[in-house]
């Protein structure tokens, strides 16, 4: 917190409680839930005291700064939102983002000054890092590329090579900021340094990650060579890549489109199965009215984008006019803002960042006005609500709309006529696929019988399939049998099914799905993992969580809707297994033991009375 005085919090778990309690200021936060997260959900039985002590303590600390209330069975502590560094650090940020260039330089800057290193360094237990620290570097990052464009557009190159060689040389491997820096450094005239440092940044990422340059690099990189040398043939690879943003003209004049905008991302080079939603989607593409919008709709970690950038790259033919492409973070805190996505697709059709309408409603017209007569793709990742996707709809004949969300977006079906498409798990053999494609076939025909009940555990999800196969790979010398042993322990699963180093895990996923839901909605999820099987009807499910059937009916429509539950039959709900071990670790952390005993006194209750287990 900004205090005008230092609080002395030692290095122990005083800190890790601190840190949870300032990054959610007045919002309750169980003391499950603190426990869980400070020692990494492995407490002694002692925690639930020490927790207690160290809110004691913490209390006189901040006596007189901030007001540190016992709600329930959590705590919440009351203070002025602005006097938590990471909420002016993102206050600074949103602002930038509409401010014209020169004040949004002054509050970036001002933002990324008050990082002293990495976010909750300081901080014990890995968990806690994970869950509150990965979103602030993310943030930190991105704040940082929004710095380097906006000095881009004042001219001021030589400060975005200052900035970015700094960072650089402890993140070397960051792309876009890596093509920041080479199109800072074409700017200033130094090409030949910029050339160095693509095919210095290229070899890097082929001998540490095993990979090629994506989009960011290789836009950048042409853009080099096409100012170094007029009229040079582009690279063969990767072909799909189109020209950079246009440059503003002479006149003032606004631009047309540029006739091969190639915003993509590349193909994932194993991709497997989805024939029968590949054929859906050619389907939706012959019958949807022009203009269309189609959407994909999947649970995380479902591999919906994937999936639609599969696709989308299948019909460049179809949209010669070229393919725009934007990640909504629609589930992350914050979700992008459509003003700001609409700024970027104005930028990368060609208009000049002086002649970008301030509203939202001026820049969504004009980028309407420049799709007009032509034949674009326009493919939406991750847009969290119907209102964030709706402006930047194309409103053209020849032009589609792809959305990819955890959610169905309804509003999207019923106001705008979008068509939707389910993505659901892997079909068996798709799945083992994914997995031989990682392992080698070899590996798989060995322990044939072990790697069809790995798929099963991972719930044929391609996120954990992806996660377990590089487990597996970093690790030769496992048994297949030994390891999907480990995940038939339901407590052991999600922490299994993580990859710290890449900042990817299925509970993370999982949470970002939870914590979009309502309170009501998000409580029901919780009880869930009290019941003792993979089926629940609306008896059942109101039984257990103590509510009238109306009202957990509208909640299971809602938890459907997130995908974290699936309607089999009208009135009868299905979960997968990950989702069922999530719910139950999150009922264990968040609910106090003798509300989860009342909850399974009320199944127990329903079951004596109706005879049906399952609801």
């Amino acid at each position: 917190m900004n205090n005008d005085r230092l609080l002395t919090l030692g290095t122990g778990r005083l800190r890790t409680v601190a840190a949870i309690l300032i990054s959610e200021v007045n919002q309750v936060v169980p003391v499950n839930r603190m426990i869980d997260l400070a020692w990494d959900a492995d407490p002694p039985a002692s925690a639930r005291g020490v927790v207690h002590n160290h809110v004691h303590r913490l209390r006189r600390l901040l006596a007189g700064h901030a007001e540190l209330t016992t709600r329930g069975q959590g705590y919440a502590l009351i203070a002025d939102p602005c006097a938590v560094d990471a909420n002016r650090f993102q206050d600074l940020v949103f602002g930038a983002r509409d401010a014209e260039p020169r004040t949004a330089v002054t509050m970036l800057r001002q933002a990324l000054g008050m990082w002293r290193g990495e976010a909750l360094a300081d901080v014990p237990g890995d968990r806690v890092r994970r869950m509150l620290g990965t979103g602030l570097a993310q943030a930190r990052v991105a704040a940082l590329q929004d710095l380097g464009a906006k000095l881009l557009v004042l001219g001021r190159y030589g400060e975005v090579v200052t900035e970015l060689t700094a960072w650089l040389a402890e993140h070397p491997l960051h792309e876009e900021l890596n093509a920041l820096l080479m199109r800072a450094l074409q700017a200033s005239g130094r090409q030949a340094e910029a050339l160095d440092h693509y095919h210095r940044t290229r070899r890097q990422l082929k001998d540490q990650l095993g990979i090629d340059p994506g989009p960011a690099l290789d836009e950048a990189y042409l853009a080099v060579l096409g100012q170094k040398r007029a009229g040079a043939p582009r690279p063969a690879r990767p072909p799909e890549v189109g020209p950079g943003p246009v440059a503003p003209q002479a006149s003032g004049r606004l631009p047309a489109p540029r006739p091969a905008v190639a915003q993509l991302p590349p193909p994932i080079g194993d991709f497997c199965g989805r024939v029968a939603e590949l054929a859906t989607l050619d389907q939706h593409l012959d019958r949807v009215p022009e203009p269309g919008c189609v959407v994909l709709a999947g649970g995380g970690g479902a591999g919906k984008t994937t999936l639609a950038v599969q696709w989308a790259h299948r019909l460049k033919d179809v949209f010669p006019d070229g393919q725009l492409f934007v990640d909504l973070r629609g589930f992350e805190r914050p979700p992008m803002r459509a003003g700001t996505a609409l700024s970027a697709f104005l930028r990368a059709l060609g208009v000049p960042e002086a002649e970008i309408p301030d509203a939202v409603t001026e820049r969504s017209a004009l980028y309407r006005s420049l799709l007009a007569g032509r034949r674009m793709l326009v493919l939406l990742d991750n847009a969290g609500t119907a209102e964030q996707a709706r402006p930047l709809l194309p409103a053209t004949p020849g032009c589609l709309a792809l959305v990819t969300s955890r959610r169905r977006l309804s509003g999207l079906m019923v106001h705008d006529g979008a068509a939707l498409v389910t993505v659901g798990p892997l079909a068996p053999a798709d799945a083992l696929q994914l997995l031989g494609n990682a392992l080698g076939p070899e590996r798989l025909a060995a322990e044939g019988a072990a790697a069809r009940g790995l798929v099963e555990r991972c719930d044929r999800l391609p996120l954990a399939l992806r996660i377990a196969a590089a487990r597996l790979m970093a690790h030769p010398d496992w048994s297949l049998a030994c390891w999907t042993k480990k995940l038939a322990d339901e407590r052991r699963r999600l922490p299994e099914l993580s990859a710290p180093e890449a900042d990817l895990s299925v509970e993370a996923s999982l949470y970002r799905s939870y914590r979009a839901l309502s309170s009501g909605a998000a409580r029901l999820f919780r009880i869930l993992g009290l019941h003792p099987g993979t089926c629940v009807g609306v008896p059942t499910a109101a039984a257990l969580a103590g509510r009238e059937a109306e009202r957990t009916r509208r909640h299971l429509a809602e938890l459907c809707d997130a995908h974290l539950l699936a309607e089999q039959a009208q009135g009868h709900y299905v979960w997968a297994g990950l989702v069922r071990s999530y719910a139950a670790q999150l009922v264990a952390a968040e609910e106090t033991r003798s509300e989860q005993d009342l909850a399974v006194r009320r199944l127990l209750d329903h079951f004596l009375r109706s005879g049906a287990p399952c609801g």
